[in-house]
């Protein structure tokens, strides 16, 4: 006895008879490629650079850029300055051969015979005791640099490896933040005048004495930053498949820290020539027989009544403004370049 089918079901089957029919004139038209391991490797390769792309970003700010060659060409010159020839050396006096008196205060431009037999011009003319002004005011530049760039990396340094211990380690936020309650709260210029009253004057004690206190600012922020981005997915994710503490501090952590280390050290280096200038203000800085902004400001800063001699305190004042300025603005352009966020 014949089986009956219902017109609906034979049209499936013919249907689905026509589909694997065509799926294996398919198969027979295409041949299976050899796996080849480079070309998977070449599909996910990127040429993204960090370093590159904050650059590049940086070099966009016109401004920045300007007051960057700014404080190059001032640090180079600096160094440079000694080396010109007919250059005289900061610390000699100069005296008149006739009299054998210092030329004191003359003003900027005059020309001088020296004790040498030599004509000499005083670009900036000279201080009180008869000093090279131009020649002092670029021996305190490099002075005062020395000082605020060697606190700076200091101040960085510890920064940094405390603020990512307070931060990422649990168990140290008691520890850190204790000690952190405990030095906030000493005034920064206590401990710069009793380190500079205790130890004998000279450079090693103003960085010892500005370097006691200055990275707590750094550790603070790279602490609060740390803990906001701690516990983000990909930290965790990294945790889970047993990547090692250093090694996500380095990759995942770091790269967000660097815009914020690099505006605190660009903001640090003009603050702590400040407090140079401070230090020796009160007459705890360094000795006279070391040229720095601040002792060059310290002794300018009596003649401002006498309008003939207030050189003396324009020019020192002027290279202090255009170091400040210059590494106010490139720190912060360079910090916006340095956020990973601003790279596309």
């Amino acid at each position: 006895m014949a089986r009956f089918k219902h017109p609906a079901i034979e049209r499936m089957e013919e249907d689905i008879t026509k589909q694997m029919a065509h799926e294996m004139s398919d198969v027979e038209m295409f041949d299976f490629e050899e796996f080849d391991e480079s070309l998977v490797e070449k599909t996910g390769y990127s040429n993204y650079s960090y370093w590159r792309s904050t650059f590049q970003a940086f070099a966009r700010k016109k401004s920045a850029m300007f007051f960057l060659s700014l404080v190059v060409l001032l640090v180079l010159f600096t160094f440079i300055q000694p080396l010109l020839p007919g250059q005289i050396d900061y610390f000699v006096v100069n005296n008149d051969p006739a009299s054998g008196l210092p030329y004191r205060n003359l003003p900027p431009g005059t020309s001088v015979e020296l004790m040498n037999g030599t004509q000499h011009t005083f670009i900036l003319g000279t201080n009180s005791i008869g000093q090279d002004l131009w020649s002092n005011i670029w021996a305190g530049t490099r002075t005062s640099l020395f000082i605020g760039v060697t606190v700076a990396v200091i101040e960085a340094v510890v920064g940094i490896i405390v603020g990512i211990l307070w931060g990422y380690v649990r168990k140290l936020d008691f520890f850190f933040t204790e000690l952190y309650n405990v030095l906030d709260n000493i005034p920064v210029t206590i401990v710069l005048i009793l380190v500079a009253y205790i130890l004998p004057a000279g450079v090693g004690t103003l960085i010892l004495a500005m370097s006691l206190t200055g990275w707590i600012g750094m550790a603070r922020f790279i602490r609060n930053f740390i803990i906001i981005i701690r516990d983000r997915e990909y930290n965790l994710a990294s945790r889970c498949l047993g990547t090692k503490t250093p090694k996500i501090i380095l990759k995942n952590l770091l790269p967000f820290l660097i815009s914020i280390i690099m505006l605190r050290m660009a903001l640090a280096i003009p603050a702590n020539i400040g407090y140079e200038v401070f230090i020796t203000y009160i007459g705890l800085g360094l000795p006279a027989t070391i040229a720095s902004l601040g002792n060059l400001i310290n002794v300018a800063r009596t003649m401002m009544l006498s309008p003939a001699l207030r050189y003396q305190l324009i020019y020192p004042t002027i290279i202090l403004s255009l170091v400040t300025i210059s590494f106010y603005v490139s720190g912060n352009a360079f910090s916006d370049a340095a956020d990973p966020r601003q790279h596309v």
